[in-house]
């Protein structure tokens, strides 16, 4: 019997391999399982809901976030203290929109580097999400657009965004 099992990250919304003995944890699959074992373990339905695009009714989306002085936390990673206004995140956003230019990569590649938002390290990757979960006019944009492609500037609470949908 295996000390293993799979179990689903409530943050993340994405399965982990989870030791009931030793309380590891980790994203990828133990080196020593084969895949018929992993198939066996308790929990694997969740491997299977996320190859088929995750929990019912879930978006996977990435966004680049311009904050500005009146967002609702006008810090980040990159400055102690925002002072840009609305006006000029607007701008810098359609600045990189304009390199983007509908390319997933390059979207990935500005977020790493100039996103306001802690998912910068992940290419702005926010993983699957659901209704509820985010900001209304993040989640309207994220759950109206089609996988693949991007949103034009929305505003949210916390800034300025554009969103990619992954899944």
């Amino acid at each position: 019997m295996s000390q293993w099992e799979i179990r689903m990250s409530n943050s993340k919304g994405l399965p982990y391999f989870f030791n009931t003995q030793t309380k590891q944890s980790a994203w990828d699959a133990p080196p020593e399982l084969t895949e018929e074992q992993i198939k066996q373990l308790p929990g694997t339905e969740y491997l299977n809901a996320t190859k088929a695009g995750a929990r019912a009714g879930q978006v996977r989306a990435s966004h680049l976030l311009v904050k500005h002085r009146d967002s609702r936390r006008p810090s980040s990673w990159k400055e102690d203290k925002i002072t840009r206004t609305k006006e000029e995140a607007i701008e810098i956003l359609q600045g990189y929109q304009a390199q983007i230019n509908g390319s997933p990569e390059k979207f990935a590649e500005l977020a790493t580097v100039h996103s306001d938002c802690s998912s910068h390290s992940n290419g702005g990757d926010l993983g699957w999400f659901g209704h509820g979960q985010m900001q209304k006019p993040f989640e309207d944009a994220a759950y109206g657009l089609e996988v693949g492609k991007i949103s034009d500037v929305i505003s949210s609470d916390s800034g300025m965004h554009l969103v990619l949908r992954t899944g």
